[in-house]
């Protein structure tokens, strides 16, 4: 490459926010460049997504065949080889990443580079190798990492992130797990069936993303239940050890010490903003120093610059990121011809046992914009073909506004939950009211006339009348 180079569109960042835009975006025109220091292979498939969900699988196989025996059936203790457990990981993982990277290879050499970039103003890029770019738009698509707060520092090289577990080669004796939301729960969780002693120190009872009271009681207790967890934990020192870490918290006010291998921190992950020069820029940054943007067109203000994925710092989700990726990529393109596209209804999951699911408002977004807003609810220790599989844990909440009987939301911590966000999102995408949505069709049995039990307890919550019959095809107007 030149020392100097102009560009129609320069991507920042080669993550699946950025490999979407760079699709829209080489669409339109070849004047494109795609920069990313490395290595590729998007978050999800190299550290999020598919390592974690390749680590649950083999907790949830060695986890089934502990508790058969309510239904007759017993099996030998399972013999967990770690080593065996982590070459899987690592070998199903580097052929997800695989994929990515031959997807990277395909694209022109010519519209890649192997670097860093930082603004030196509005249009112009100073690459870590030497170069200057300049471009008529750009796309920031950095991506996030890993929020380690400077106070577990104390653990020196025992502390470890995420990303690290993916990289062992077999599994460690003890892990304590600060941080009880979506990676920390799912992980610690799965460690623990593998068994791995773990203990979780969880803050102010927060559950994953949960927000509402009644569901975030009903997970605490269910993975209480299972594995040494702690919702909120006064953690008064944590040091590094010779073989390990060592950790002083409070329980009823009495002091109790714990040693570890390792500390896993899984405390939120940031946007990765820091090093990109955007105070050099006229861009308008928040707190955390990300661009001001509008969601639905992925434009900074009135500029030419656009952010997509996690570096937006809003939700850090595979399809978020792709569908963000698109809007940036397309305004890229088009500018300045810029259109504002329609979100999807808000989906999200956290693979625990039992699972947890939100979709469409929460409790807290509703209680703090003052809805007028009703709610139903399921307790699936009560459900039919939950009680049949055993596993009848945990609680469906779902929220309907009153006078319009409109369908607003979900959260839910229960069986199969993966599957119940995708028919309530679909619905709530839908604009259905809980009157239409008790319409459909409802099979028997099975795990979905959960919702159906809910969204009845919901219209009578709403004071909509009875849930509606099948509709007569002969009966005239009000028949």
């Amino acid at each position: 490459m030149s020392n100097q180079r102009h560009v129609d569109v320069a991507i920042i960042g080669a993550g699946t926010a950025g490999m979407r835009s760079y699709r829209e975006v080489s669409a339109q025109t070849d004047s494109v460049l795609l920069i990313d220091p490395g290595p590729y292979g998007t978050t999800c498939a190299r550290v999020g997504c598919m390592p974690s969900k390749l680590l649950i699988a083999a907790a949830e196989a060695a986890h089934f065949g502990k508790h058969t025996d309510v239904f007759g059936i017993t099996y030998d203790a399972p013999k967990i080889d770690g080593a065996q457990v982590m070459k899987r990981i690592r070998s199903e993982r580097d052929r997800f990443v695989g994929f990515v990277l031959e997807a990277v290879d395909s694209w022109p050499e010519s519209h890649r580079s192997n670097a860093s970039a930082t603004f030196i103003s509005d249009h112009e890029l100073r690459l870590s190798d030497g170069s200057t770019v300049t471009a008529d738009r750009i796309v920031i698509a950095t991506g996030s990492r890993s929020n380690v707060p400077a106070m577990f520092n104390d653990f020196g090289d025992r502390l470890i992130v995420n990303d690290d577990i993916f990289e062992w080669n077999t599994l460690p004796q003890s892990v304590a797990v600060f941080g009880a939301g979506v990676i920390g729960l799912e992980l610690g969780q799965a460690l623990h069936r593998l068994g791995v002693r773990v203990t979780l120190f969880g803050r102010d009872h927060l559950i994953g993303p949960l927000t509402d009271p009644n569901m975030m009681k009903a997970a605490e207790a269910i993975f209480k239940d299972e594995f040494d967890f702690l919702p909120h934990a006064e953690v008064t020192r944590r040091t590094r050890t010779e073989d390990g870490v060592q950790i002083d918290y409070l329980v009823d006010g009495v002091t109790q010490t714990a040693d570890f291998d390792f500390a896993l921190v899984a405390t939120g992950r940031r946007p990765n903003v820091e090093g990109l020069g955007l105070e050099n820029t006229s861009l308008t940054l928040d707190e955390r120093g990300v661009p001001l943007f509008d969601v639905h067109n992925g434009r900074s203000g009135d500029s030419h610059i656009f952010i997509a994925g996690d570096a937006n710092n809003r939700f850090p989700l595979l399809h978020e990121a792709a569908d963000e990726g698109f809007v940036a990529g397309y305004n890229a393109a088009a500018y300045p011809d810029v259109r504002r596209f329609v979100k999807s209804s808000p989906i999200s999951v956290v693979f625990t046992d039992p699972q947890i699911m939100m979709v469409g408002e929460t409790y807290r977004g509703l209680t703090e914009r003052a809805a007028e807003f009703a709610v139903g609810e399921v307790d699936w220790s009560d459900q039919g073909r939950a009680r049949v599989m055993n596993v009848n844990k945990g609680l469906l909440r779902v929220y309907g506004e009153r006078n319009t009987g409109a369908f607003l939301g979900a959260e839910m911590v229960g069986p199969r939950a993966e599957h119940m966000a995708h028919l309530l999102a679909w619905a709530h995408q839908s604009r259905l009211t809980v009157s239409q949505m008790l319409e459909r069709p409802f099979y028997h049995p099975v795990m979905e006339e959960g919702i159906r039990t809910a969204l009845r307890t919901l219209n009578r919550a709403l004071e909509m009348g009875a849930p509606p019959p099948p509709r007569c095809l002969d009966c005239g107007p009000g028949g």
